[in-house]
């Protein structure tokens, strides 16, 4: 079991202590919970309430912060505990899946794959022709990665991973559990004749650095050319990203929401849990849609939106309390 002193804590967090304990620290956790050896952080003041109640010897704390920590207990000051917490969360990780072979032998590697230095693939994953895998890959079992698709570096791909042909993923990348990668897009078309014939999907998708994909996710190929997810994205679990949508860089898509066809997201847009977006809508840069709306037009750069249709989310406040006050006086 990994311990630290506080001052072991710091030395990595670069903070200010206040107070002193002299209790080995075992683990993070959060305020509530935690116990009389653990760490905890308070990351906005409204939680500074609970403090006097929680068992936790040390707290990571904001320089604001209004209470004094108590005997035999500390804060640790920080400019933004929330992400000093996960530094104190990364010292404490336990150790990643041990593979005991680099390259299990029931893996199925086609001759053609070029695997570069120190991959490591686990049991019952099958790589099709000419994929190219770059330095200090990690696939773990029972993943599939089909033809001529590119990994990039430092990328993790975690079991259950489907990976289709001609998808090009890009360095320090991780792709959780049963995501599937280049499924094809939802396309069919009415005929008299036959009834809803498929739209062929010849299209692959484009994944850039850095971008983080939860499990159950899924990212469909384009119909023509590429669906895209720049730099930086981080996506939920269980969210759908539908055939030829584009996003910039650093976006962030929260769990069960979904683009239908075609959506452009600029740089820097946040999406709410259980989003809808229709086809073809454009939302610039910096937009936040928050959880549960419905979008149907497109949202400048920026803006803040909120409900089912989506408008802006001072406007959506204002009726709902209007709403409210209605029911009030009619049940009167």
């Amino acid at each position: 079991m990994k311990t630290y002193s506080i001052q072991e804590i710091n030395h990595i967090l670069k903070g200010e202590i206040v107070g002193n304990t002299t209790t080995s620290i075992t683990a993070p956790e959060q305020l509530d919970a935690a116990t009389t050896t653990e760490i905890s952080f308070i990351g906005n003041k409204k939680y500074e309430k609970f403090w006097s109640t929680s068992s936790a010897c040390v707290a990571v704390v904001n320089n604001d912060i209004a209470i004094e920590p108590g005997e035999n207990r500390a804060f640790i000051k920080v400019n933004n505990a929330d992400l000093a917490m996960s530094q104190v969360l990364e010292m404490f990780a336990p150790p990643a899946p041990v593979f005991a072979v680099n390259i299990h032998p029931t893996a199925v590697i086609d001759a053609s794959v070029s695997v570069g230095n120190n991959v490591k693939i686990g049991a019952g994953t099958y790589i099709g022709p000419n994929v190219k895998l770059g330095e200090n890959v990690i696939i773990y079992h029972n993943v599939t990665i089909l033809d001529e698709c590119t990994i990039g570096n430092n990328t993790t791909i975690w079991s259950g991973t489907v990976i289709r042909e001609r998808c090009h993923i890009g360095s320090h990348c991780i792709i959780h559990p049963n995501a599937t990668i280049g499924a094809d897009g939802f396309g069919f078309r009415p005929d008299p004749e036959k009834g809803l014939v498929k739209i062929p999907q010849i299209g692959n998708v484009i994944i850039g650095n850095g971008v983080e994909i939860g499990a159950n996710s899924c990212v469909d190929r384009g119909k023509f050319s590429s669906t895209i997810l720049g730099d930086g994205c981080k996506i939920d679990n269980l969210v759908q990203i539908g055939h030829n949508s584009k996003l910039g860089k650093f976006c962030i898509m929260a769990g069960n929401s979904g683009l239908a066809g075609s959506v452009t997201l600029g740089n820097g847009v946040i999406i709410g849990g259980s989003v809808s977006v229709k086809d073809h809508i454009v939302i610039g840069d910096g937009a936040i849609v928050g959880a549960g709306s419905g979008v149907a037009a497109d949202i400048p750069a920026g803006k803040v939106m909120l409900g089912y249709p989506a408008v802006e989310a001072r406007d959506a406040l204002k009726q709902w309390a209007i709403l409210k006050r209605m029911v009030k006086d009619s049940s009167k």
